[in-house]
Parts: structure tokens; sequence; C-alpha cells
């Protein structure tokens, strides 16, 4: 059972919706059960806002049970009344894409490296951050060379 686990709490790691605090769910249910994980973020989710809504049982009490405060339950709540259970998959925290590395400052980028083909993201960020104010990891740098090779520039 040991393997069939671990092959589970990979893939609902790679799907995003394995719960960092599975040991925070104290619900009776979830414990000794096969079908109930507490490791799969969206079953615990799904099955407290369950709880409240078919079984009547209190935000507060369910909540806790669950891991969860009663804020984050509203918010759940929230989120499955307006997407269903696809809402419920935790989402990528933070900015999707570089931001700050806008068309502007990749071409000055570009400029600086033409003249100076030796530069390297850390001497780049430096000079981004003196030209525009701002400050751009090196790794960010990095990753927008990749990017841009891939893109074939």
């Amino acid at each position: 059972m040991t393997g069939q686990r671990d092959t589970k709490n990979t893939i609902l790691q790679q799907y995003g919706a394995l719960n960092p605090h599975p040991q925070s769910v104290t619900d009776e249910t979830f414990a000794g059960n096969d079908f109930f994980d507490p490791c799969d973020i969206v079953q615990v989710k799904y099955e407290m806002l369950r709880r409240v809504r078919v079984e009547g049982q209190s935000v507060s009490h369910v909540a806790s049970a669950f891991g969860f405060s009663r804020v984050a339950f509203y918010q759940i709540q929230a989120a499955y009344e307006e997407g269903g259970l696809p809402a419920l998959i935790p989402k990528r925290r933070g900015p999707k894409h570089a931001h700050k590395l806008t068309d502007t400052v990749l071409g000055f980028i570009d400029r600086c490296r033409a003249k100076d083909e030796t530069l390297r993201a850390p001497a780049l960020a430096t000079m981004i951050r003196e030209q525009y104010g701002f400050s751009v990891h090196p790794r960010s740098i990095e990753r927008a060379f990749v990017r841009r090779r891939k893109k074939g520039h």
C-alpha cells in the first residue's frame, strides 16, 4: 500500500492537489479509511463543503476538523460556487509571467549585451535597477534568455 500511496501523492503533487498539511485533517472519516484521503486537498475541501451544505454542520466545527480557518472555508465555498470542482484545485500563486521584463527592458538588455557580450545576469540586474528603478532577480533574466532562445530571438 505504501507504493500506491507514494504514487498517488506524486500524481497529486504534479496536479497541485497534494495537501501540504494532511495531519491537520482531524475529521474521523479521514482516519483509517482508504477512500477518504487527507492528502487529496480537492477531496478534503469538497467533503468539508458537503458537510456544511448537506449535513448542516457548523462552519466553525467543520473548518477546524478539516484543517482550515472559517475565512478559508468561505473562500473555498465561493470558489466552488463560481467554478465547481475544478475551482477547488489550488492555483499557482504569484506572477504568471515575467511582468518586470517587458519588451522595453528586454530591449535594454539586448542593447547592453550588444555593447558587451560578456555581461551576465547579475550585472544586468544591477544595470536594470539603475536604469529603471526596480529590481529583477538574475535568475529571472536567465529564464528570459532561455525563453527568447526557444522563440528564435
